[in-house]
């Protein structure tokens, strides 16, 4: 696979961002009015990501500095006032490590989506009777088949974490787990499925590769992967005080899972800036709903 420009671009981008939250002083940004959101380039939170910044910055007045950066670094970089808000927080599980070294410095803004889950696909013509759980995948001869990989994703990952776990807990010797990124990941996908070799890949709901590929998830009984995941926003100390609006928007920013998985699809031939435009303006009741707070508050202020 050639690295394209746009993915060149956020290599780069991805480190001079790693460099800014890891140096930048600790300061409120409410006196630009300007948000630093931190984000990592997979499809939901990209999806969630661009609906907030239109909404923050043409709705309630705001400018939006999205910071791309690994998800550990998000963490410590709300954490430490270097980033106002992240919208990708999976928990209780995925994230676990993560969060309970900063729950305490940041501020919880609630629930973006629910019924999200991580876990080890298969492509739907890998026969059940031969694979149907993770442990299957230590039958005698199944590791060749697969070509001892278990295809992974970017490293920092939480998903990666449970990846290598799980890798150890069900003694999966003969694998190799490949890190990569999430593009990387579904180009591994596309083309096994192309040429009907298997490939077990390390992968999570809501993506839109369900959509354009039919694939199944491996059974896990040791649940090292954990069960069904809740994605929330989480702000920095003070955020909700120096940011009202934004933070009144946020915890009322609910999106259906479906919705975000049709807008991941599309975004795949278009862009996400293009389908976050599209869904805000096929939506008006829902964006409503969640700027109803936001623009109460702004109302009363300028009283």
């Amino acid at each position: 696979m050639f690295t394209t420009v746009k993915q060149a671009f956020r290599k780069v981008a991805a480190a001079l961002a790693i460099t800014a939250v890891a140096a930048a002083p600790l300061a409120a940004h409410a006196e630009g009015k300007t948000i630093r959101v931190g984000w990592t380039a997979w499809s939901d939170a990209e999806a969630v990501t661009n609906i907030a910044k239109q909404l923050l910055e043409q709705k309630l007045g705001y400018k939006v500095e999205l910071v791309m950066t690994d998800i550990g670094l998000q963490y410590n970089g709300v954490a430490k006032g270097n980033l106002d808000v992240m919208l990708m927080s999976w928990q209780p599980l995925t994230h676990k490590s993560y969060w309970d070294k900063v729950s305490d410095q940041v501020e919880d803004l609630g629930v973006l989506y629910d019924q999200a889950r991580l876990g080890w696909v298969v492509p739907d013509y890998v026969p059940v009777s031969e694979v149907k759980t993770i442990e299957d995948l230590k039958k005698p001869g199944i590791a060749e088949k697969f070509n001892k990989r278990i295809q992974g994703i970017d490293a920092g990952s939480g998903l990666m974490r449970a990846s290598g776990a799980t890798v150890k807990e069900y003694a999966l010797d003969g694998y190799q787990l490949v890190t990569a990124s999430d593009a990387a990941m579904v180009s591994a996908v596309d083309r096994a499925t192309k040429r009907n070799e298997w490939i077990v890949a390390t992968t999570w709901n809501p993506h839109w590769m369900f959509a354009q590929y039919k694939l199944r998830y491996l059974e896990d009984p040791k649940k090292t992967l954990g069960g069904d995941e809740a994605i929330h926003a989480v702000g920095r100390k003070g955020f909700a005080k120096d940011f009202p609006k934004a933070a009144a928007f946020i915890k009322n920013f609910k999106i259906p899972l479906a919705d975000l998985e049709a807008i991941m699809l599309k975004a795949k031939d278009t862009s996400f800036d293009k389908e976050a435009t599209a869904y805000i303006q096929s939506h008006p009741q829902m964006v409503d709903q969640w700027l109803h707070e936001a623009m109460a508050i702004s109302s009363t202020a300028a009283r």
